[in-house]
């Protein structure tokens, strides 16, 4: 015990040679070596044998196992130490101890934040193992090591193509996996190449040019080409940063294959451009159909209903002046003129009314629509004075709207209603205002128990001439609910009709309300 005390004291650093650990080994009783003196140096100290079940240690080496000697004695150290260490360095400490009589590394304890430093040597029964804490230029030092594996790592991992060069001899001297395999070159061989390699003639000189400048850590972007091994050459999005690569000036590249996009882009605009002709000449061909159809329709309000006017005081003239002459079969035929007459009439005013809406849109105000039904429903009891319908409507139907074409979408409304209730010995007519599905909305309702209609058929009831019932029972030129699909659309509303077991019909009209603004 002497001669070891001698020996630790010759070594006042407290750091055990190899010759003075295996004189340690020496002198200690194999049964209970005597750790006493040993307690003076600042290294914990661990015994273990061939396995790296611990035999002993020192009260340092306690303190950084955070245990006592009975709690830890007869465990593997791996079991002792915490699970993020033996996690990380169990593995490589026995292939390096396989190999080596000496393995040091640095680990950094969570528990307390600490860093450090294990160093195993072998002896003959086992392994000495010294434990310190590690300096800041230790500590340090594997911070920076863990930060190039993780960057070699990160590096490695990225899906874009990447490599680096060398500033001043522009070869190629790190490369990751997706760059192999985007240019299709082995990895060794992709490494003795420059970097102009890569790029078809004259594609790298904008890039060379900008290394020329003195700007620290420089990046930039731009599209250009590149060359793959079979000489294709294709268009990439490339980025390059001037970087310190393992103490090397460097610049590091990285690129996205845009090819596919670009392609794709080139279609779009070619389809857009030929869109953009067709709408053109779409266009074109619409403006001929407008003018067209107010050609049509100034023909058809100012020429045909004179000559139409004409007709019928000429029908009403042969009835007058000339029934005694003629039979009963010629005041038929001058009747049947004179109601096909009012009929065409009818039908011009209808289709003039529908192609002149938009154009008398105007400005939307506060309307009360009571006293406009009111007015509308006496129009039609005094042309047909022998009929009884019940009218049932509040007071006041006050809304946002356009007055002119809402007393044309109601007198349409009304008409349709007085039209189908014609066979029913007690027909009734609703007017109302309903809450709308959405706020800032009202729904105008005009609802009765005439014939009704087939529900299956309810999507051609908005459109023009379209009729579900025949003209003999019911006649009309099947434009009045046109009328009103287009009202409603020039208020921004929508309409629809319901009819439950075609008992009566109801017709809803919906209006968004919203004054205009005033400046």
């Amino acid at each position: 015990m002497t001669r070891f005390l001698d020996k630790f004291r010759s070594n006042p650093s407290g750091n055990l040679s190899d010759t003075s650990l295996q004189d340690a080994d020496s002198m200690l009783p194999s049964t209970q070596p005597a750790w006493g003196p040993l307690d003076l140096t600042l290294d914990g100290i661990v015994l273990l044998d061939e396995k790296a079940v611990i035999l002993d240690a020192n009260a340092r080496a306690l303190e950084f196992l955070h245990s006592s000697l009975p709690a830890i004695t007869g465990y593997s150290l791996w079991d002792v130490v915490s699970q993020e260490v033996a996690r990380e360095h169990e593995d490589a400490t026995e292939v390096a101890l396989a190999s080596s009589a000496l393995y040091s590394f640095i680990a950094h304890e969570s528990f307390e934040n600490s860093w450090v430093e294990y160093t195993f040597r072998q002896r003959p029964e086992g392994y000495v193992v010294n434990l310190r804490e590690a300096g800041p230029a230790r500590k340090y030092q594997r911070l920076l090591e863990d930060s190039k594996r993780y960057n070699q790592l990160i590096f490695e991992a990225n899906p874009n193509a990447m490599w680096v060069f060398d500033r001043t001899s522009l070869r190629i001297f790190a490369v990751n996996q997706a760059a192999v395999q985007f240019y299709g070159i082995a990895r060794k061989l992709f490494m003795t190449l420059g970097m102009e390699a890569l790029f078809p003639e004259g594609e790298g000189a904008e890039l060379l040019r900008s290394l020329q400048t003195d700007k620290e850590d420089q990046s930039d972007m731009r599209l250009c080409k590149q060359r793959k091994v079979d000489g294709k050459e294709v268009l990439v999005e490339l980025a390059w940063s001037q970087v310190k690569w393992n103490g090397h000036q460097a610049v590091l590249v990285s690129l996205a294959d845009i090819s596919d996009r670009h392609l794709a882009d080139s279609v779009l605009k070619q389809s857009n451009a030929e869109l953009q002709k067709t709408l053109l000449a779409q266009q074109v061909e619409l403006k001929n159909v407008r003018h067209d159809l107010l050609t049509f329709t100034q023909a058809v309000s100012s020429d045909l209903p004179d000559s139409l006017h004409v007709a019928h005081g000429f029908a009403a003239r042969l009835a007058e002046k000339y029934s005694l002459v003629l039979d009963d079969q010629g005041r038929h035929y001058v009747r049947r003129i004179q109601a096909s007459i009012s009929q065409l009439a009818k039908l011009v005013d209808d289709l003039r009314t529908l192609a002149q809406l938009p154009l008398r849109s105007g400005t939307p105000a506060m309307v009360d629509l009571a006293p406009v039904c009111l007015s509308l429903i006496a129009d039609l009891r005094k042309r047909d004075p022998d009929r009884d319908v019940a009218i049932e409507m509040d007071s006041s139907l006050m809304l946002v709207g356009n007055k002119g074409l809402l007393t044309t979408a109601m007198a349409c409304l009304l008409e349709n209603a007085w039209k189908f209730t014609s066979k029913k010995p007690e027909a009734w007519i609703k007017v109302g205002l309903l809450p709308g599905k959405v706020p800032g909305e009202l729904i105008l309702l005009v609802a009765d128990n005439g014939a009704g209609f087939d529900p299956g058929y309810s999507g051609n009831l908005f459109t023009a001439f379209q009729r579900l019932h025949s003209s003999a029972d019911f006649p009309g030129n099947g434009l009045g609910l046109a009328i009103i699909k287009r009202v409603a659309q020039v208020h921004g509303g929508t309409v629809w009709a319901e009819s439950p077991d075609q008992m009566g019909a109801s017709f809803f009209m919906s209006l968004p309300q919203e004054l205009p603004r005033t400046t």
